[in-house]
């Protein structure tokens, strides 16, 4: 899954005529790349409207996934303008998964990505979502384009998800937080590392703790009994010490039988193999289309040439 901004560099402007053609046909070769990676749903960011929502519309047919906006709507008709939500089972586990847009990602309210668009409020959209969603799901995602402290506020408002992976401020969260039992995620755009999330469900109170809340936990148990046996620690410590152990040991408890959660951070780098059918993809685009210092009003963050 994608939470936005995959398309397009970072927009600080209408693009030039004359770079239209190359642009427009990247954003095809990564949804194609997509289609063969097995992809399950993207969500919009505000740079994916680089182009306007009927380039957008018209590319979501091309792909084999969903493009998905659960707050996005067409200004004239009112009407949503992609897919608002997808629920996909997995070994017995049904998921629910959203997104939304924060109209604060956009540059002014004259944006001119947001020619005919309506913005729905997140939170209250978010809260329909959960309404809707909640009851016929085993877990529910959020593909949030908000940036990291809009999700952190999300999370403390909204109950209900257990999952917001997040983009459009690139924090790198090697150490997900989990506020109101809701796991944030977000790392380094372009591609730069791959990052994994393995769930391990216990029982149905759709509530996780990070494992290394645990690990830190046992690590400080074992430094307490050390110092508690050893014959150098004074007698007057060894009451506060005491006290701490039992303390860790109460934390440890409430941990067992919760659903717990692993996250690790994997560096993807050139030495990778490349998928041949990708690759050769990628080749031809760039033997049309060769690299050129950036034009003035662009910076060369936010796209990148998807790898395997």
């Amino acid at each position: 899954m994608d939470a936005g901004d995959l398309l397009f560099k970072k927009f600080a402007g209408p693009y030039p005529k004359d770079e239209l053609k190359g642009i427009t046909e990247k954003a095809h070769l990564i949804v194609e790349s997509l289609n063969l990676m097995g992809c399950d749903a993207i969500g919009i960011g505000d740079d994916d409207l680089s182009l306007g929502k009927e380039f957008l519309l018209d590319l979501a047919k091309k792909a084999k996934f969903p493009f998905l906006s659960s707050n996005l709507l067409d200004e004239k008709t009112g009407k949503l303008l992609f897919q608002p939500y997808l629920v996909k089972e997995m070994k017995g586990l049904k998921i629910g998964i959203f997104s939304l847009l924060s109209p604060e990602t956009f540059l002014t309210s004259s944006d001119p990505r947001k020619k005919g668009i309506i913005v729905r409020d997140p939170i209250e959209t978010a809260q329909e979502m959960i309404r809707e969603l909640g009851p016929k799901t085993d877990i529910l995602i959020l593909l949030s384009h908000q940036g990291y402290p809009k999700d952190t506020e999300l999370a403390q408002r909204v109950d209900g998800i257990q999952i917001i992976a997040g983009a459009h401020t690139g924090t790198n969260l090697t150490n997900p937080p989990v506020v109101n039992d809701s796991i944030i995620l977000q790392n380094y755009p372009k591609g730069m590392y791959a990052t994994r999330l393995d769930l391990n469900l216990i029982n149905n109170k759709k509530a996780f703790y990070n494992i290394k809340t645990k690990q830190v936990l046992e690590g400080n148990l074992g430094k307490l009994e050390l110092r508690l046996a050893s014959p150098s620690t004074p007698e007057a410590e060894k009451t506060q010490l005491q006290k701490a152990k039992e303390n860790t040991k109460q934390a440890l408890q409430q941990l067992e039988g919760k659903n717990r959660f692993a996250y690790s951070v994997s560096s993807l780098s050139d030495s990778m193999k490349d998928d041949p059918e990708i690759e050769k993809m990628v080749d031809d685009y760039k033997s049309k289309f060769p690299e050129k210092n950036e034009p003035s009003g662009h910076d060369s963050r936010g796209t990148y040439t998807p790898k395997p």
